[in-house]
């Protein structure tokens, strides 16, 4: 795979610069020989020493991983007119986190006042709904309820109001019992706040569009190939690639050798759930960079033997360490299911971020915990109506019982670093730019895609 991504990537590059025939005869030349010896070549025991035993090949802008955020950033580069190459380990794009999601439409209700998770959900809301509209994406302006099922829990329900109105979510207002189990019949609560902007997406579909318009616009994307680490070599930074398939019998003790190199000065890191072992791989780039991470396992589980939904709105309980709680979500085709709930994992292997090869299996057992959490605002759940559907892994930058983290937003020599793959208006990055205001750092987000 990797061999065509080179060939792939030598005709994307050659089709800008036709007209430089030196570099053109330079280029097949160094790409010819690659393809030609690569299987008997020996590679150097010295991972510094990879640059003069691999090819080596520069692009403008290389976006490591094909989740929603990083077809989402390729897309918005390639639309200003740059050279993107997306780089994916998987054999198509939106297998990871992306995949495994409840695929709401969030308003931004629960984040601080003037946080940057507030202002990118607000924001990147609309934007959504309004991409959505204009690609014809299945969506539905749904609409959700948060619900306060005990007295104790009424005075954190008013916190979750008035921070919403802080962050300028429109249409919240906080109904009492009675009126919010007249919206939905089957819920049993003391008092609710009703969100009207909440929805639901199809998030493959979603990505499809992304694909569709990044390629169009010249982007190139590659997949079965790993970028396993890196290094900073003056004003660039050279991306390390292999196949993946060389990774498979990888035991995580050997050292990586990789097979070409992407020189660039704009590289997005946006692999999820290896977001982080992949930062600490790039030479050069100072530890203190990378914060410290944390995942988080969620199941789900759908809702059996019954033909009509008991639901018509999404039902939010209040949120819980790490979470916002098992909650009712219905997708598009009119499926409810509950979850996720919340099961840290104590530490992650490079192994296991690299080939994505997590435990996502659903226990059937863990529904008897479902059960009595879903039953505080459904008591009508009869038994034996959940079934397993499927989980993800939430990445993290606070652990349990840690306050919720803010996106981190940072300069490092133009190296650009992204943590959680949430939707395209979240996205982190790599060291500095601390202490400016917050309309700087907004105002420098939206130059991001144009210097």
């Amino acid at each position: 795979m990797l061999k065509q991504t080179v060939q792939r990537l030598e005709g994307y590059i050659s089709a800008s610069r036709r007209k430089n025939d030196v570099h053109m005869k330079w280029k097949k030349r160094l790409f010819g020989n690659w393809v030609r010896s690569m299987s008997s070549k020996p590679q150097s025991s010295d991972n510094r020493s990879t640059s003069y035993s691999v090819p080596k090949e520069r692009v403008e802008c290389v976006v490591i991983g094909a989740g929603v955020v990083g077809i989402a950033v390729a897309r918005a580069l390639a639309l200003k007119g740059r050279e993107v190459l997306v780089v994916e380990s998987a054999p198509t794009f939106g297998t990871g986190t992306s995949s495994r999601s409840s695929e709401v439409i969030h308003a931004g209700i629960y984040y601080p006042a003037n946080s940057f998770k507030a202002i990118f959900c607000v924001r990147g809301r609309d934007m959504l709904y309004e991409y959505c509209s204009q690609h014809d994406i299945p969506h539905k302006q749904i609409g959700k309820l948060i619900v306060a099922t005990r007295s104790s829990e009424i005075p954190k329900l008013c916190d979750i109001l008035n921070r919403g109105i802080q962050n300028g979510v429109d249409g919240l207002k906080m109904v009492d019992g009675v009126d919010a189990m007249k919206i939905e019949p089957e819920l049993q609560c003391m008092k609710a706040i009703v969100s009207p902007v909440t929805g639901i997406v199809d998030s493959h579909s979603l990505m499809l569009s992304l694909v569709g318009e990044a390629e169009n616009h010249g982007a190139t994307f590659t997949y079965n190939s790993t970028v396993i680490g890196g290094h900073i070599e003056g004003n660039d930074i050279c991306v390390h690639v292999t196949e993946t398939d060389r990774l498979k019998e990888w035991k995580g003790t050997s050292i990586l050798h990789p097979e070409l190199l992407l020189s660039s000065k704009l590289i997005v890191n946006s692999t999820g759930l290896s977001a982080p072992a992949l930062a600490k791989r790039f030479r050069g780039l100072k530890s203190g960079v990378v914060p410290p991470s944390y995942y988080a396992r969620g199941c789900y589980f759908t809702l059996s033997n019954t033909k009509v939904s008991p639901f018509r709105h999404l039902i939010y309980p209040i949120p819980e360490d790490g979470g916002i709680g098992v909650h009712v979500t219905i997708d598009l085709n009119g499926q409810v299911k509950f979850g996720p709930n919340v099961e840290w994992i104590d530490s992650v292997d490079d192994i296991s971020s690299f080939q994505n090869k997590f435990d996502y299996s659903v226990n059937p057992n863990r529904a008897e915990r479902f059960y009595p959490e879903i039953r505080k605002y459904y008591p009508n759940l009869k038994d034996g109506s959940l079934e397993p559907g499927y989980s993800g892994i939430r990445p993290k930058l606070s652990g349990p019982s840690q306050l919720p983290a803010d996106f981190v937003i940072q300069d490092c020599n133009t190296y650009y670093w992204n943590s959680e793959p949430l939707f395209w208006s979240r996205f982190h990055t790599g060291e500095g730019m601390v202490n400016t205001r917050m309309e700087a750092r907004l105002e420098w987000l939206e130059k991001f895609v144009q210097e």
